[in-house]
């Protein structure tokens, strides 16, 4: 599985799982409450701005680092 689809599906997850409703969400990140619904059934995928969006407003925050080898970085 690569590192994107890691990420969608831990946030697919965390959307199916949330306490927040699609409206609430909506509200936070403005992120149109049918591309959730469509993001949450699997049926799409989301770009990586939305991404960026929507990661914050369920908890989780998204870095970008080097790769490292070995436990050294390269």
């Amino acid at each position: 599985m690569t590192t994107m689809s890691k990420i969608t599906e831990t946030l697919r997850q965390a959307v199916q799982k949330s306490k927040k409703s699609r409206y609430a969400l909506w509200q936070e990140t403005r992120i149109e409450q049918a591309v959730l619904s469509r993001f949450a059934t699997g049926s799409r995928g989301l770009s990586i701005d939305t991404i960026e969006k929507l990661a914050p407003a369920l908890g989780f925050e998204i870095v970008l680092r080097k790769k490292t080898r070995k436990g050294k970085k390269v």
